[in-house]
């Protein structure tokens, strides 16, 4: 029985980890005060007859605190790039300089991080979806254990008190990521 829950555990860990990393993700295409190259990530590139990630057409980097560049390397690419860029929605108004894309990164409203800030609290909500539908899941799962006469109900509790302290310690992780993005955001 105690396999069964330390399997249980590791694929619910393993579940909460991914809606963790999905906010990670999200949160890097949130534009802060800061450049930082994950802000392209969501960026889609029309190249070669299909849409690709802007990274597989050209070098991201961040080389100020207000500017991003993107090195192409195909020069045919440089005004799709260009156009994904600036349709991106993300505000941006990159400037060709060769097979160089200079971005800088305007400074940021208040209406602008009040907006920003309300979309981080969406991400994180749908992250604490996730996590509370993998709860959901195990708490399911050991139901069916128990069920099945698997297990004991005393077993049961035993475990779902399990399930419950991990959804609990991976909902505080993603208020403690939120509080940070709205810091970043926050900051001059």
């Amino acid at each position: 029985m105690a396999a069964d829950l330390a399997a249980l555990k590791t694929d619910l860990t393993r579940r909460m980890d991914g809606a963790i990393e999905t906010l990670k993700r999200e949160f890097n295409g949130l534009r802060t005060g800061r450049a930082h190259p994950g802000l392209l990530e969501p960026v889609r590139v029309s190249a070669y007859g299909t849409e690709m990630p802007l990274a597989q057409v050209g070098t991201i980097g961040a080389p100020e605190a207000r500017m991003l560049t993107v090195q192409v390397w195909d020069k045919s690419m440089v005004s799709a790039v260009d156009r994904a860029i600036r349709e991106a929605g993300l505000g941006l108004n990159p400037m060709i300089d060769g097979m160089m894309i200079r971005i800088p990164l305007p400074q940021l409203t208040t209406e602008r991080r009040a907006e920003l800030a309300k979309t981080a609290h969406k991400y994180a909500e749908g992250a604490k979806i996730a996590v509370r539908g993998v709860r959901r899941d195990g708490m399911e799962q050991i139901k069916g254990f128990e069920k099945k006469h698997e297990i004991g109900e005393d077993v049961a509790k035993t475990w779902q008190d399990e399930v419950q302290k991990l959804t609990d310690a991976y909902i505080k992780r993603l208020d403690e990521a939120l509080a940070e993005k709205e810091k970043d955001i926050r900051q001059v």
